[in-house]
């Protein structure tokens, strides 16, 4: 039986600016876009949180909500490098972990003598002490019901204060811990799905693993089957850590389905810009450029094209990308979640013997590139923008 335990950093965002910050602790704070614009909250303080200030909320609404709300700007190369301290710690313990967000990983213990939720605060304790951030953690046997255990520990702290959480559900016991909890702590039942099955009297989890299996498929397909597996708190997904992975991505899961192509587009854009960023930071290319997107409905659609040479030029990547968004979206369709990855990643050997550009357009772009990327490093992702990227795109939920 596996042990696999889920971390998230506690308003992760908010935690690195107290970090360095003392004076903040104690206040009402948001970080994210400008409240005099379309900003909208990426994190904020648990105090802010009293107020009703959330994640993906209009900043101008969350002042409206806090009216001494203290709105502070992104700094992504800070959370970056925070995120690397605490993901050193993880794979202090163990070094089967898949780190699935900035401030999210999984690792899996099943090999270690000790007992999760010894290991569990262990890690917590450590990370609080030695790097000043707060954690939640679950503890399952699987990775789906470990990620709801995080959710649930932190549901019943509340959120008048930093959860610092550590849930357990019993080995054995996952369908009846799932049980009770509201059909939509459920991963991939949103606000449209809970809202059918609301219609069907299905209100809970424990609801959906009782309804006949046959007429989930049926009202809704291949995610019906889904729902009705992990309602019972089956999940079989192995731990894929960053050795083993064939690929690289970035996802955005939208708070609010997008109707706009220009959101879409700059989204697009800034998922490139890190999934090239990674490809450098591991000294790796890729062979193609795959787009994801998921519906309103759930409905997934996966497209790809093929490179040429390899690379990780965001010269070469962007317009790939663009091209299959342009492709695959009709325009005004609802997307629920923005995809785009890298994959048959190798290790270049001699890169310019197999690039078909003149020798200089691609060393020159691949200078230009990295003159980029150091600069966003050195002064976070909005020191330099292209003109497109204007427009600030709106947050996923998945900070909090």
């Amino acid at each position: 039986m596996r042990t696999i335990l889920h971390l998230d950093l506690d308003a992760f965002y908010c935690a690195v600016e107290e970090r360095r910050d003392p004076s903040l602790r104690g206040k009402a704070f948001a970080v994210g876009g400008s409240p005099d614009g379309r900003g909208v909250v990426a994190s904020c303080s648990y105090e802010a949180r009293r107020y009703g200030v959330r994640s993906a909320m209009p900043m101008g609404r969350a002042r409206g909500l806090c009216p001494g709300l203290l709105c502070l700007p992104c700094d992504f190369s800070a959370y970056r490098a925070a995120s690397a301290e605490v993901m050193a710690r993880v794979r202090g313990v163990t070094p089967l972990v898949e780190q699935i967000s900035i401030d999210e990983a999984f690792m899996d213990v099943s090999a270690l003598r000790e007992p999760g939720i010894q290991i569990a605060r262990r890690l917590q304790d450590e990370i609080r002490n030695e790097l000043g951030l707060s954690c939640s953690l679950g503890i399952a046997t699987n990775k789906l019901v470990a990620k709801i255990a995080t959710d649930v520990g932190k549901m019943r702290v509340g959120t008048g204060a930093s959860p610092q959480a550590i849930c357990e559900a019993p080995p054995g016991g996952e369908a009846a811990f799932l049980d009770p909890l509201p059909a939509d702590a459920l991963w991939g039942v949103g606000g449209r799905t809970s809202e059918r099955l609301a219609e069907l009297g299905v209100r809970t989890i424990g609801d959906i693993a009782r309804w006949p299996e046959a007429d989930l498929r049926r009202r809704f397909g291949k995610h019906g089957d889904f729902m009705a597996r992990h309602a019972r708190g089956l999940d079989d997904r192995p731990i894929v850590t960053e050795r083993d992975a064939k690929s690289m991505s970035k996802e955005t899961t939208f708070a609010r389905d997008v109707t706009d192509g220009d959101m879409l587009r700059q989204t697009l854009r800034a998922q490139v810009r890190q999934v090239c960023a990674h490809l450098k930071k591991d000294g790796v290319c890729g062979g193609t450029v795959k787009l994801k997107i998921r519906w309103s409905d759930f409905t997934t659609l996966t497209r790809q094209f093929s490179v040429p040479h390899p690379t990780d030029q965001e010269s070469v990547i962007l317009p790939l990308a663009l091209k299959l968004l342009d492709q695959i979206w009709p325009e005004g369709r609802p997307v629920r979640l923005l995809g785009v990855g890298v994959g048959n990643l190798e290790v270049p050997l001699q890169l310019n013997l197999w690039d078909t550009r003149p020798a200089e357009e691609a060393a020159k772009a691949k200078k230009v590139d990295a003159t980029l990327n150091a600069l966003r490093e050195r002064f976070g992702e909005s020191a330099l923008r292209r003109a497109q990227d204007l427009l600030e795109p709106p947050f996923s939920n998945g900070e909090e």
